[in-house]
Protein backbone atom coordinates (compact mmCIF):
# COMPACT_ATOMS: atom_id res chain seq x y z
CA UNK A 1 0.00 0.00 0.00
CA UNK A 2 1.53 3.25 -1.05
CA UNK A 3 -1.09 5.37 0.70
CA UNK A 4 -0.35 5.99 4.35
CA UNK A 5 -3.19 4.91 6.61
CA UNK A 6 -4.53 7.17 9.28
CA UNK A 7 -4.64 6.13 12.91
CA UNK A 8 -8.36 5.30 12.96
CA UNK A 9 -8.10 2.96 10.00
CA UNK A 10 -5.09 1.23 11.59
CA UNK A 11 -7.02 0.71 14.82
CA UNK A 12 -10.00 -0.65 12.89
CA UNK A 13 -7.72 -3.00 10.98
CA UNK A 14 -6.13 -4.22 14.21
CA UNK A 15 -9.60 -4.85 15.67
CA UNK A 16 -10.45 -6.98 12.64
CA UNK A 17 -7.20 -8.91 12.98
CA UNK A 18 -7.88 -9.62 16.66
CA UNK A 19 -11.46 -10.66 15.88
CA UNK A 20 -10.10 -13.25 13.46
CA UNK A 21 -8.62 -15.16 16.40
CA UNK A 22 -12.12 -15.53 17.88
CA UNK A 23 -13.88 -16.29 14.60
CA UNK A 24 -14.86 -19.53 12.94
CA UNK A 25 -12.21 -18.75 10.30
CA UNK A 26 -9.41 -19.29 12.84
CA UNK A 27 -6.82 -21.82 11.69
CA UNK A 28 -3.87 -22.69 13.86
CA UNK A 29 -1.59 -22.89 10.83
CA UNK A 30 -2.25 -19.22 10.03
CA UNK A 31 -2.20 -17.98 13.62
CA UNK A 32 1.52 -17.22 13.82
CA UNK A 33 1.49 -15.12 10.66
CA UNK A 34 -1.67 -13.30 11.70
CA UNK A 35 -0.18 -12.66 15.13
CA UNK A 36 3.01 -11.21 13.61
CA UNK A 37 0.92 -8.91 11.39
CA UNK A 38 -1.12 -7.75 14.37
CA UNK A 39 2.00 -7.06 16.46
CA UNK A 40 3.53 -5.04 13.61
CA UNK A 41 0.36 -3.00 13.25
CA UNK A 42 0.11 -2.49 17.02
CA UNK A 43 3.67 -1.12 17.03
CA UNK A 44 2.78 1.28 14.19
CA UNK A 45 -0.25 2.46 16.16
CA UNK A 46 1.86 2.93 19.28
CA UNK A 47 4.39 4.98 17.31
CA UNK A 48 1.61 7.10 15.79
CA UNK A 49 0.18 7.73 19.27
CA UNK A 50 3.63 8.69 20.58
CA UNK A 51 4.01 11.14 17.68
CA UNK A 52 0.62 12.67 18.44
CA UNK A 53 1.49 12.91 22.11
CA UNK A 54 4.72 14.74 21.28
CA UNK A 55 2.90 17.07 18.91
CA UNK A 56 0.30 17.89 21.56
CA UNK A 57 3.04 18.48 24.09
CA UNK A 58 4.81 20.93 21.74
CA UNK A 59 1.56 22.75 21.02
CA UNK A 60 0.75 22.95 24.73
CA UNK A 61 4.15 24.44 25.47
CA UNK A 62 3.68 27.02 22.71
CA UNK A 63 0.32 28.10 24.13
CA UNK A 64 1.55 28.27 27.70
CA UNK A 65 3.97 31.11 26.92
Amino acid sequence: MSEKKNLNSKINELDKQVEWFYSDEFELEQAVDKYKQAVKLAKEIEQDLDNLKNEIKVLSEDFSK
